[in-house]
């Protein structure tokens, strides 16, 4: 079974635990796993039927391409990376 890394910002909906082993063939299933263990969390990571634009999935290190249609196996480590933005720069023009 896959392996997620779960982000800091969402530790909260699975009570601070930072690395879930959840069942499912493809991506879609496994999001679809970690909402019936931990209620709230597909609405966090998708939009409808999509991957919000604004997180980025790594499957096994590398950035997914496929979405929702990316295949896992057991041993397939998933990270969900909310993306950053923001902030300022300290630097200025002279």
């Amino acid at each position: 079974m896959p392996t997620v890394s779960i982000p800091s910002l969402m530790q909260n909906l699975t009570n601070g635990v930072d690395k879930v082993i959840v069942e499912g063939q493809t991506l879609r299933e496994v999001v679809d796993s970690l909402e019936d263990t931990y209620p709230g969390f597909k609405a966090r990571l998708c939009d409808g039927t999509r991957i919000r634009l604004n997180i980025a999935v790594y499957v096994d290190g590398m950035i997914s391409r496929e979405g929702m249609r990316q295949p896992v196996t057991e041993g397939t480590e998933i990270h969900f990376l909310p993306a950053l933005s923001g902030g300022s720069s300290s630097l200025t023009q002279k």
